[in-house]
Order: C-alpha cells, then structure tokens, then sequence
C-alpha cells in the first residue's frame, strides 16, 4: 500500500478507523489478538552449549583435535595438554563474539517508544506502544519517540530526527498532506513517522498504517536478521592450511611405515616413528599465536581510536578492497556550519568549523570586519532574534540543543560579535509563530527597549522573497523589483551549487498599535536582508585518508540518505568522486535487480537518498563482485548492511547501540581517516601472520626431514623425542610470537590489497619454507654425521650438536622471515621484542645444554669449542645462501 499517496479520508478507510474518534477498546483488543503485539520479534534462539559446540567445527580446530589424541597415544601428555588448552581457548572468543553478535536484535528492540497517547472511543489515552494496533490515532509532541509506523494527518510546525533510520543530518520537517510521487526514498516522506524516531519540533497526529516486523523498523530487523558477513580471508585461509597439513600428515606418516617396512624395521615401531614426525608437521602453537597476535592489533588499534570487537576483523581490514562510507559524520563533521553570507548585495566567506566560535568574514579574499558591515550585523541579529536553539556546553564540548541551522547560525553570530546572549539583553519577544513545513517559515514579534517592534522571519529563500516587497542594498531600503529579485536568485542559485543549504532572513518595523492575530498578517511586506548559505563540512584529515586509501589500491564509495547534490559536491571536494565516477540515487537503485547493480557497481562513487535496504544490496553487489568490503554507519538503518560486509564499522560516538552491536569495529572518533590507519593496522597484522607461518612451517620441515634422512639413510635418530617438543615450545613459540609485534614495512600502503581468493602459500611463500626447511634439515643432519664421527661414535654427542644447530638455524632465519625480500633490507633490531626471544631461547638452549639435571633429562652433552664455530657456519647457511643470491640478482 502506497500510504503517503493517499488522502486522509482514504487511509481511515483502508484501516478501517475512524479520525474523531478512533477505534473502540474492544476493537483494539481485537486487532491486537488477530496481529499481535507490537514489537520486534526475535528469530529462534540456540542455546548456549550448541553455539560453544559449534566452535569445533572449524576444520584446522578438527586437525588439532586429531594431533592431540595421537600425542596422548605416544604418550606425549604435555603436547596433547597444551594443545587442548590452545584449541579451548579459541572455542571460547568464537563463543563470545557469537553471542555478541545476538545483541544487535535486542538494541534494536530498545529503540521502540515505552508508551504511545492514542484515541480510544473518542478519549485521548497513554498506552503501552506494544499494545498499538492498525488503525489507531496517535499524538505525537515534541519529545515523543514514534511507537509505530504513522502516516500523518495533522502537522503542525512537526519536524522529527530520523537521521538513524535514514542517514538525514538535520531534522525532517513533516506536512500531512499527500504526495505524488509512488516510488520515494524514507527521506522523502514527508508525510509518514516511523517507529523509533524521535519528534524533536511541533505536534501531528497520525494514523497507524504498520506495526511490529510491517514497521520500517521490523524490516531492518529483519535484513539484520538474515545478514551473514560470511568467513573471514584468515578464517578460509586457516582452514585452506589445515587442510594442506593434514595432507601432509597423512602422506608422512604412509611414507615412513612403508620405507621403514621395506628395510625390514618392526612395522609397529615404524608407525610410531611416523605418526610422531605426522604430529611434528602440525604447528599446534599456530591458533594460539594467531590469537595472540590478533590481540595485540587490537590494543594497538585502540590507541588510533578503533575498538575491534572481533578478532577476524583485525586482519580483514588489511584486504579491503572497497571502503563504503556514510557521509554525515564520518566523512564530514556533522555540524552544520555558514560558510556564506550574502546581504546588501556583497557575498562574504565565513571561516571556521563547526561549534568553533574562532572564524572570520572576508570578501573577495580580503578580511572583512563584520561589526562594520551594517548588512552583516542586521542579518544575523534578525537571524539570532528568529531563534529557538540554545549552544551549550558539556565536559568541554559544545553542542546546539535545538535544530541544527539555527544552531549554525547562532555560531555565524558569535563570529562576527553578536552573542545569542548579548542580542537578547536587547530586546523581548511578544509574539511567536513556530516554523512550519507548508509555510517554510518562522516568524517572531520583538520589542526593543526603546518599545520600537520588529516582525523578524526566516525560513526558505524562494518562499520569503515572495512574501518581501523591499530589500536592505548597500545600507539604503530599495523596492524590491524583479530585476533585484532576479539578483538575490542568482546568489541563491550560486550557493545552492556549492551544496549549500540555504536560508533567508527580513524583517519589517511594527507601528505600535499594529496588532498581529495570525501568521499570514506577520509575513507580508517583509524587507529582505539576505541569505546564509551552510554546509556540514568535510573534515579536513579526511581528503588525504581517501586519497592514500587510493593509492593503496582501495576504492571509496560515498552512501548516504542526503540530497544527491550534497553528497557530490561533498564527494568531489573529498576526491571520491572522480572525473567520469557515476553517481546513482535511491529511485535507481530501487529498478536495478542485484544482477543489474552487480555488473554496474564498480563504476559508481556515490549512492545518495538511500534506503536500509538499498545499503544491503549495494554490499551484496560489491561482495558478488569478488570485493572485500568495510562498511561504515551510525544509524538503524546501517546495521543490516554492517553486519552483512566482510567488516562493519561503527561510530562510537554519534553511532546508535544497534549499529555498534552488528558492526566489527567501532571508531572512538568517527573519523574516516582512523579507517585508514585500521587497514594499514590490518594490512601489519596479516603479513605478521605470514611471517611466523613461514617461521614455523619451514622450522617444521627442518625437523621432519631430518629425521626423514636419517630413517632413509639407515642412520641412528638425529634427535630423541624430547627434543623436538623443546624446540616446538620453546625455539619455535616465543620467536613466533614475538613476530607478531614486527612494525610494518614502509611500503605496506603503497601495495594493492591482496585479492580475496590468495592462498597462504601466495607470493613465493610456499618456496621460501620448503627451501629453507629443506636446508635446515640438512645442516641439521650433516652437523649431526660431523660430530657423530668426530666424538667416535658418541651418539648423545651427535644428537646435541644436531639438537643445537636446528635451533641456532631456526633463530638466524626467523629474522630472514621479516622481509619478503632479504634478511639484509631490515635491521634486525627494529624488532627489540624479537631480539629478545631470540636472546632468552639461546639462553634456554645453552641451560638445557650444560647445567646437569637439565642435561639429564633433554639427553645432551656439553659441546666443544670447534664443534661450536662448525654449528655456528652450519646454521647460518641456509639463510644468508639465499639472502647471498637475492641481492646478486638485485
């Protein structure tokens, strides 16, 4: 039903109610057990104990769990502990953020209205807003939130915030009369309340058309509902590597039962030895450190003002590919603030931001002194006297109790001197006529204290230049003649060009027996003083955030619920929108079937005057697209869609609690350009994660497959078991851990962002582990033949140095892994954190080596002084012989 096309009388009767008297008690209590209660419903809940279950599922989780029942199995309690620890642990976040994310539907639930006034029987009532059926006439006022969808019957100077329904920045004014148009945006309803809005101006009544799940409001809880962001790039990653080790798990473990049987070892003690390298492959210390590192982004990020509430989310933000941003608030400082002043013909800029009362007149380039420029002072004290806001402070910041505009021409006054407070020392009001939508105006009577009165009015340019006769021109009064007219329209026009939203200013003395009964007496014969043109501005930081964003490889796509001509003039400054980019409004969109957008996406900057709706389909299109997408919003109406893309971003502070609930991260500033330090945050995170892969993996081979040689060769094991769950927990553990910290390479944001579907083993990263992981385990062995031979066949002499040069091996390479390139192009002590593992796991094999009851129980020996240098030579070489043939071919 087409609602706001229809007349009054045809909304009463397609819901059946009466507008005297609305519907009986009895017939409410009918509708209300045919339809139910008023109320957002919640989806079928899990239980807590299925959603913890759930978190098993996880393919790498499933790996873990197998390597620790076969290390039980050989009696390795300690690995099978610490490897149930790690995979709880990870059940226990994975359960946390999933119940968080249930809490989205409950916010939103706390946004409908406690208690409604309704015509039940011809008596004005309070009703709990649950109880609210179709058909029942509502009052709002000022200060009610709307208990249900409303289409409006009655307005009188009605304006209500629906700016986290529809991304509107000012308050919308609202009429009751009917629109033409059948196809319109939520913004563009004039007519219609919805549920959760708040009326912030005047009084209507309304009839309800909608409740519960029907409302606006339900249909976003809906879309929140069934929005899935889907796995995360690291999680599919995660899976795609537990899948490869479990492969290769399997084959190591065919492989040495088969070679063991074939020379005639027990097939039994083959398995074993099997089954324990098998265990070796998998890098059980890999969720935890993944974890950890993820932990540590977070407490970095939260000092560049992002709050990450889930862990994925750190990393998915360093592949964006797309950025989809709301305008009012993120992009720009959502304070309204007059950047122009015409009056008496001149055009004058107004600097300064926002609630800043710091900011100055200038003409042409030229500073101007407002105090001297009698247009200027006339204006804006006519403009403070038609005036209902107040500008307030509070814990150091400054806000405007009351509407926007006005607020901004309050601090447009301040500006040039002429304080709110100072203005109205000077005169008292007698009269008032609120501002209403059909008339576009506000007026007001004052008296000054020489008892000289004044009609002073505001409100649409176009409306007031009808209603003038006269105009203020380089300080004289001149009749106002169309060849004047047709100058004031062309400044008008000039700003309106600019995105400016305007408002015009007259006035006209009052003799002192005039008495004024009605608006339409007050607003005639008016003087025109000028016009005041305001915008809520870009921030400054946010241009060069956009365009390193760019260079980054990442696209900004501009969607908000403001006038198309806002948003692109807003665009352009900001340099999202690029010479040939396309933009599209909510009317097109709404034609366009999600194939349709899909093929068109990639073309359009800007999306403006759209809906909840729209913003979901919009991050569907671009995710069919292949594109990893970071949304941002405030609003209700942002949550489906933050929800949806691969990492929602929410706004701390002017940001509602749904939306904060349903989004990934939440900026404490509400600034663009903390999403760009997040995304070299993320970026940081996932080439760390990289790098203690490639750590821990090649460290991996190099054990397997030094005793893989040794079993093939027919030689005695290089290293007893202990050994090798030392150097899991120790050498391979806190180094990896402390790669996590490394700081991120210079040009990490001048790179495009990897593509979604790129494996781990992506950019030579599988070559670079089997090279040095094959080199690792030779040294490793050929360390061990030199001081088997050396020793006189002295086998726990042999297995010490072996034991020794695979550690000192893995701690020289874990600083190669740094650098995508060379060991050389990064100085080892950028990283003081890793230097310091490096430091206490040298330390612990030096302990293990030569303090007796350690030596005992690891099976070492002390080492000789030459055996040391050849340990030293030996683990060095599989680093610097590739770091040596890199920069030959540099």
């Amino acid at each position: 039903m087409q609602w706001h096309t229809l007349a009054a009388s045809d909304v009463a009767h397609e819901t059946k109610t009466n507008v005297k008297t609305g519907l009986t008690a009895a017939e409410a209590e009918k509708r209300l057990r045919q339809f139910g209660y008023n109320e957002l419903a919640e989806g079928k809940k899990e239980s807590a104990i299925v959603v913890f279950f759930r978190q098993f599922q996880d393919f790498m989780v499933l790996v873990l769990l197998l390597a620790t029942v076969i290390s039980a199995f050989l009696g390795e309690y300690v690995d099978a502990v610490a490897i149930v620890v790690i995979v709880i642990m990870n059940a226990i976040l994975g359960f946390i953020q999933e119940r968080r994310a249930e809490k989205s539907l409950a916010a939103l639930k706390r946004l409908s209205a406690p208690q409604a006034v309704v015509l039940r029987g011809g008596e004005w009532v309070k009703v709990p807003a649950r109880e609210l059926v179709v058909g029942d006439v509502v009052r709002l006022a000022s200060g009610d939130r709307v208990g249900a969808d409303v289409r409006l019957i009655e307005a009188a100077g009605l304006e209500i915030e629906e700016s986290a329904l529809t991304g509107e920045s000012v308050p919308v004014a609202k009429s009751a009369a009917p629109l033409r148009t059948a196809q319109a945006s939520l913004g563009d309803l004039h007519n219609m309340a919805f549920m959760g809005t708040l009326v912030t101006r005047g009084n209507g009544i309304g009839i309800v058309i909608a409740t519960g799940m029907k409302t606006a409001m339900g249909q976003i809880a809906t879309m929140l509902e069934e929005a899935d962001a889907g796995a995360t790039p690291l999680q599919r990653r995660l899976e795609q590597l537990g899948k490869i080790l479990l492969v290769v798990a399997l084959a190591l473990t065919a492989m040495v039962v088969a070679v063991g049987v074939v020379q005639g070892h027990d097939v039994y003690e083959m398995f074993l030895a099997g089954v324990s390298l098998a265990v070796a492959a998998i890098p059980e210390g890999l969720p935890a450190i993944v974890t950890v590192v993820l932990a540590l982004g977070v407490q970095r990020m939260i000092k560049r003002n992002a709050i990450v509430r889930k862990l994925p989310a750190v990393e998915t933000l360093g592949c964006a590919s797309v950025i989809c941003s709301d305008k009012t608030g993120t992009m720009t400082e959502n304070m309204m603030t007059v950047t122009q002043v015409w009056a008496g013909g001149r055009t004058f800029a107004v600097s300064g931001v926002g609630f800043d009362m710091a900011g100055e007149f200038s003409e042409r380039g030229r500073a101007v002194d407002p105090t001297r420029v009698p247009e200027i002072a006339r204006l804006l004290t006519m403009a403070v006297l038609c005036n209902r806001s107040e500008l307030k402070e509070e814990n150091g910041r400054r806000y405007v109790d009351g509407d926007p505009t006005e607020g901004a021409l309050l601090v447009a006054a301040a500006k040039a001197g002429l304080a709110k407070g100072m203005v109205w020392r000077e005169y008292t009001v007698e009269q008032e006529f609120p501002f209403d939508s059909e008339r576009k105006m506000m007026t007001v009577i004052v008296r000054d204290r020489n008892g000289r009165r004044l009609v002073v009015t505001k409100g649409a340019p176009d409306v007031l230049l009808e209603r003038a006769d006269r105009l203020e021109w380089n300080g004289r009064e001149q009749v106002l003649t169309p060849a004047w007219k047709e100058t004031i329209e062309k400044a008008i026009r000039q700003m309106a060009s600019s995105a400016l939203r305007t408002i015009a200013v007259a006035y006209r003395p009052l003799a002192e027996t005039e008495r004024i009964v009605s608006e339409k007496e007050a607003e005639t014969k008016l003087r025109f003083l000028g016009v005041a043109g305001m915008i809520d501005p870009p921030r400054p930081e946010v241009k060069q955030a956009v365009a390193r964003c760019k260079e980054a490889g990442m696209k900004t796509v501009m969607i908000t619920g403001d006038h198309v001509l806002t948003a692109t003039a807003i665009a352009k400054q900001l340099g999202v929108l690029p010479p040939g980019g396309k933009v599209m409004d909510g009317t097109t969109l709404s034609k366009l079937s999600v194939d349709e957008l899909e093929r068109a996406v990639d073309d359009i900057y800007v999306f403006a005057r759209v809906a909840p709706e729209h913003k979901l389909k919009i991050v569907n299109a671009l995710k069919r697209r292949g594109h990893i997408v970071a949304m941002t919003g405030d609003g209700v109406n942002d949550a489906p869609a933050l929800k949806a893309a691969d990492i929602g971003v929410a706004m701390g502070r002017s940001g509602t609690e749904v939306a904060k609930e349903a989004a990934s991260l939440v900026l404490l500033d509400d600034n663009f350009a903390t999403i760009e330090a997040a995304i070299e945050e993320g970026r940081n995170i996932y080439e760390n994660i990289r790098k203690f892969i490639r750590y821990l993996l090649a460290s991996n081979v190099g054990e397997i497959l030094v005793m893989l040689f040794a079993m093939l060769l027919a030689l005695p094991l290089p290293l007893v078991p202990i050994q090798i769950l030392w150097v899991n927990l120790v050498t391979d553990g806190l180094p990896a851990m402390a790669l996590g910290l490394d700081r991120p390479e210079e040009n990490v944001m001048k790179r495009p962002p990897r593509r979604p579907d790129e494996g781990v083993f992506a950019r030579g990263l599988g070559w670079k582990i089997i090279s040095r992981g094959v080199l690792i385990g030779a040294v490793t062995l050929a360390a061990f033949l030199t001081a088997y031979e050396r020793s006189g066949e002295d086998l726990v002499y042999a297995q010490t140095a072996a034991f020794a040069t695979l550690v000192l091996a893995q701690l020289i390479h874990v600083f190669d892994c740094r650098c995508d390139r060379s060991i050389f192009d990064r100085s080892p002590f950028g990283n003081m954190y890793l230097v310091a593992a490096v430091a206490v796991s040298l330390a612990l094999l030096l302990v293990v080596i030569y303090y007796p009851p350690l030596a005992a129980v690891f099976h070492t020996k002390p080492l000789a002084a030459v055996d040391w240098l050849l340990i030293v030579g030996l683990s060095a070489l599989p680093t610097f012989l590739f770091a040596g043939s890199f920069r030959a071919r540099k």
